[in-house]
C-alpha cells in the first residue's frame, strides 16, 4: 500500500487528484497526539497563569476594601470638620465615636498650634477601632 495512490473518497465521490502516501505520512500518524510530558508542561504552564490570576484578583478585592475603609474615614472627618467650623471659638482636643455605614468610627480633634495670631489650626483623626492607628489625618484652619 505503500507508494500507491488512494483516492481521497468525500462521501460517496472521489476527490481527484489521487494522493500518493509517503511513508514519512505513515509514520506521523502512527505517532500523532501528545505524550504524558507534553501534557504535564502544558498543565505546568496552564496551573502558573491561574495562579498568576488568582493573585491579581486577590489583591484587587484587597485594594477595594482599603479604599473602602478610606472614603468612609474621611466621610467621618469631614463631618467633624464641619462641627468645629460650625464653633470655632469652642476649638479644643475631643474625641468621639460616629457610626457610618454599617460600622463604629472613633475620631479624634486636636488643636495645632500656628505661627499666624488670626488662624487656628486643628487635626481630626479617624480609625476604625479604638486603639487603633488613624486611616485617615486631615488638617484644617479656621479664623480666630
Amino acid at each position: 500500500m505503500v507508494g500507491e495512490y488512494e483516492p481521497k473518497t468525500q462521501g460517496r465521490l472521489f476527490c481527484w487528484p489521487p494522493v500518493k502516501k509517503s511513508k514519512t505520512m505513515v509514520k506521523r500518524r502512527k505517532y500523532a497526539g501528545m505524550t504524558l510530558l507534553e501534557v504535564l508542561v502544558a498543565l505546568a504552564i496552564f496551573a502558573t497563569a491561574a495562579m498568576s490570576v488568582i493573585r491579581a484578583v486577590s489583591q484587587h478585592i484587597n485594594t477595594v476594601g482599603y479604599l473602602e475603609q478610606k472614603m468612609f474615614a474621611a466621610m467621618v472627618a469631614d463631618n467633624q470638620m464641619a462641627m468645629v467650623m460650625l464653633n470655632p471659638k469652642n476649638l479644643k482636643a475631643s474625641n468621639g465615636e460616629e457610626e457610618l455605614a454599617g460600622q463604629t468610627w472613633y475620631w479624634k480633634v486636636a488643636p495645632v498650634a500656628t505661627t499666624q495670631p488670626l488662624l487656628k489650626a486643628f487635626d481630626v483623626s479617624v480609625a476604625a477601632e479604638k486603639q487603633a492607628s488613624p486611616i485617615i489625618t486631615v488638617r484644617s484652619y479656621v479664623a480666630k
